[in-house]
């Protein structure tokens, strides 16, 4: 969870970890999504990541605890940091998974809110289209997820990056998997046009915070290590625009991690 208020300078942040396991405007070319803070200027959401297990590997004991947290700190929305859905996405929109893994497992009332999601690489193994339908939320009111967007909640506006795309060896070392790449080639325009879109929405903000959210680690000391991909390419564009904390998951562990080359220490804090 973290909380921010205006009153005070200090920044709380609480991460759900699994291990194992309005409304619409445009900035630049991103879809933005309003969010409302509580009246008092605060803020609150969980965030977690790595998860669509069907209730196993410690999702539902997970769950469980998210609810109780949620509810005491009155959380505003979730964050999902991508893959979402094990082991392979989404095999359509009727995926009976989806509701396995997502409406049945996250049933606390302190839960019924927003959750916004990002892909990840499992995602992209499935029909990535169908996690991305409209569809899903007549299933599920709760469900949004884009390849990239915003949440502006006034105080902080959160930045949504698609970074699965990044990652060179998804397209040359299948390791037997089928990516699920429409709407992204040829790779090297598609994450031209993202970061283009990133750095114009960053540099317009106005926000006291800014955090951006991916799926993959920008530094990791983790099993997955540094993605080099996003150290060359994301991490200047959060550098140039003061970015407050870069957040993903991936690598299944916690670590927070600070820049000191950064003007505001780029923070990532990572499940």
């Amino acid at each position: 969870m973290a909380s921010f208020s205006e009153k005070s300078m200090n920044v709380y942040i609480l991460f759900t970890i699994i291990f194992g396991l309005g409304f619409l405007h445009a900035t630049a070319e991103l879809q933005k999504f309003t969010h409302t803070p509580k009246a008092d200027g605060s803020l609150s959401f969980l965030v977690v990541g790595d998860w669509g297990r069907r209730g196993e590997y410690n999702q539902s004991d997970v769950a469980l605890q998210m609810g109780d947290v949620g509810e005491k700190l009155d959380i505003d929305f979730v964050i999902s940091t991508g893959d979402n859905f094990y082991d392979d996405g989404l095999t359509s929109e009727h995926d009976p998974n989806f509701e396995d893994s997502f409406t049945k497992i996250y049933t606390a009332k302190s839960l019924q809110k927003r959750w916004y999601s990002v892909l990840g690489n499992h995602d992209y193994r499935g029909d990535v289209e169908a996690q991305l339908s409209p569809f899903l939320r007549i299933i599920d009111k709760r469900w949004i997820c884009l390849r990239s967007f915003i949440v502006d909640s006034e105080l902080a506006e959160i930045f949504f990056v698609d970074t699965t795309p990044f990652v060179r060896d998804y397209f040359t070392v299948s390791e037997g998997h089928t990516y699920d790449w429409r709407e992204v080639y040829p790779p090297k325009t598609y994450i031209s046009a993202m970061l283009k879109d990133l750095d114009i929405a960053l540099r317009q903000s106005t926000a006291k915070w800014k955090f951006v959210v991916g799926h993959h680690a920008i530094r990791s000391i983790g099993h997955h290590g540094d993605t080099p991909e996003l150290k060359s390419h994301l991490l200047p564009i959060l550098q140039a625009n003061n970015v407050d904390f870069y957040v993903n998951g991936h690598d299944h562990c916690l670590e927070h991690i600070s820049d000191k080359a950064s003007p505001k220490q780029v923070a990532r804090l990572v499940n």
